[in-house]
């Protein structure tokens, strides 16, 4: 789990360093259309999943949809906002993945699974909340 975010993390950070310069309004839109191509071929993949193997493959797939909207935006329209709504896409992302990957427990193991997302979770508003963008 913790490698797919820091894959996550790591491609998006070259994303935001491969196009650090002001976006104008058409390739906006392309990137922007891009992405949701992207997010549907990778929702596409998924469908050849059983259970919940393909659940987790779609919360992926829309947590790395939602990142790459808000750091499209961040470098459409730089500011301290959009930087905060990266934060909290990687946070919300990593959540909803973890918890649907703590779908595939059960019993106390399945607890402890959704209670260390949840920390996990929780630990990452806070760091956010903390953060000076």
């Amino acid at each position: 789990m913790k490698t797919n975010l820091i894959a996550v993390a790591i491609a998006s950070g070259f994303f935001v360093c491969s196009v650090a310069h002001a976006l104008t309004s058409d390739q906006y839109k392309a990137e922007k259309n891009k992405i949701e191509a992207d997010y549907k071929s990778q929702k596409v993949q998924c469908d050849t999943l059983k259970a919940n193997a393909k659940d987790v493959c779609e919360e992926e797939a829309e947590a790395k949809e939602k990142i790459a909207k808000a750091e499209l935006e961040h470098q459409y329209k730089p500011s301290p906002a959009h930087a905060r709504k990266i934060a909290e896409a990687k946070a919300e992302g990593a959540h909803d993945v973890a918890k649907e990957k703590c779908d595939d427990q059960t019993g106390d193991a399945k607890n402890a699974c959704e209670k260390q997302a949840k920390a996990d979770y929780e630990k990452a508003k806070a760091d956010i909340k903390a953060t000076k963008y």
